[in-house]
């Protein structure tokens, strides 16, 4: 058996999976919620909100992350900025001082305790309705907010998530980012009409204060603390929506290190907390679509990645020792391979292989541009989807293989 057949189930579960998110696109719960509009801002319902800004050492961005927020189109009397310094060593309170006299804004400083901390005194500093995480690297739309708070109709309803694309994509690396994030605004839209999302991001997730307070705030979660809450909230029976007209944006890592650092800890806070803490939620059907797809979908992209990165180079080593070889005039012999494993090339039905891969990619390519076309993301996706498709696939095993290697390990690395 040729190795490259290893991957065929590997690819038919991803056609699979894009698939069946195509379809659940189509669904009637996906149209209802992509037909729900905005909420007017003279409403008298509109309910009170506070916008929490947890900050270490980001004097660079966060008057900006703030003015975002301060332009938001809601009654000012309902509305309240919290910054909070999470024991910044840099110019952060300084920057943010210049809001002291603001009346929307409310500032805390607090120890350097990890960031489900800050969130915490903040959210506990305040009594609003709903409560409002925003990275301080990130910035809104003016109408994010009002796009957001109807997706809250249903009680059950305890978080919402928005449409987050990178903020200003200036070379290929932040590109192929921004492509994957839009490829996340289908994916988190579709997930949320069977109740499938697992994770509210960082930048501009909103969430019921008196839902978070009795569950009993944020933890550290693995330092993946929005993946640890979000799981928390579908495990005791709430929904996570999704409001793909609120566009927020946010700084993605400019360099390969950091892009491997940042998705080595959403890898293993994704394995660590799902796997580990909440491994109730897998295969249970109570749990819906989270439990029965979702969750061991994402197991399984973390195989497959590895194990299609491993297969390719074990092809490129054999096929280099092979033209090494025929070269030498040495007669081949695949006797050092495990037993049961031939290339007899013949048999490899290569148009096959390629055909599903090519369906794959187009599945992809298909989901990334209902995401820009969806949330009416602005900007160009050219580049973008250039660098997805030949580099994304070529970069991820890289976070993938560190991130199995470290929960094998047991290895916790730093923030940043």
């Amino acid at each position: 058996m040729s190795p490259e057949l290893l991957a065929y189930p590997f690819l038919f579960i991803s056609i699979f999976f894009e698939s069946f998110v195509l379809v659940t696109f189509l669904s009637r719960p996906a149209r209802a919620a992509r037909a729900r509009g905005p909420a007017r801002l003279d409403d008298p319902a509109l309910p009170s909100v506070a916008i929490l800004v947890p900050c270490l050492n980001e004097g660079e961005t966060v008057a900006a992350t703030t003015e975002s927020l301060l332009a938001l189109q809601y009654p000012s009397e309902k509305l309240e900025i919290v910054l909070i310094d999470n024991g910044s060593t840099d110019n952060t309170p300084e920057v943010m001082a210049r809001y002291a006299l603001n009346p929307r804004v409310r500032i805390l400083h607090e120890e350097k305790r990890g960031k489900h901390h800050a969130v915490n005194a903040g959210i506990a500093a305040t009594t609003a309705d709903f409560v409002g995480c925003l990275d301080a690297d990130s910035f809104v739309e003016p109408d994010a907010l009002l796009q957001i708070i109807p997706a809250f109709a249903e009680p059950v309803v305890a978080a919402t998530t928005a449409a987050m694309s990178v903020s200003k994509p200036n070379n290929i690396l932040r590109h192929m980012q921004n492509a994957e994030y839009i490829f996340g605004i289908t994916l988190r839209h579709v997930l949320a009409s069977i109740n499938g999302i697992y994770v509210t991001p960082g930048p501009f997730s909103i969430y019921r204060r008196s839902v978070v307070a009795r569950l009993g705030g944020f933890r550290e979660g693995h330092k993946t603390e929005d993946l640890e809450m979000a799981l928390r909230l579908q495990k005791n029976g709430y929904w996570i929506e999704n409001a793909p007209r609120a566009r927020v944006y946010t700084k993605a890592p400019l360099t390969l290190t950091a892009l491997i650092k940042q998705r080595t800890r959403w890898t293993t806070g994704f394995m660590r907390n799902a796997g580990l803490e909440y491994r109730g939620l897998l295969g249970r059907r109570r749990y819906g679509a989270l439990g029965t797809i979702v969750l061991p979908l994402g197991f399984m992209a973390i195989a497959s990645g590895i194990l299609v990165f491993c297969l390719v180079i074990f092809m490129l080593i054999e096929r280099g020792v092979t033209a090494y070889q025929l070269r030498l005039g040495i007669p081949l012999s695949y006797a050092w391979l495990p037993h049961g494993f031939g290339f007899d090339w013949f048999y490899l039905p290569s148009s096959l292989y390629i055909l599903l891969g090519l369906a794959a990619m187009a599945g992809s390519v298909t989901m990334i541009t209902i995401g820009k076309r969806l949330s009416k993301t602005p900007g160009s996706l050219v580049r973008g989807l250039f660098a997805y498709i030949f580099l994304y696939g070529l970069i991820a095993p890289l976070w993938l293989l560190r991130a199995t290697t470290d929960v094998a390990l047991g290895k916790n690395r730093s923030w940043r």
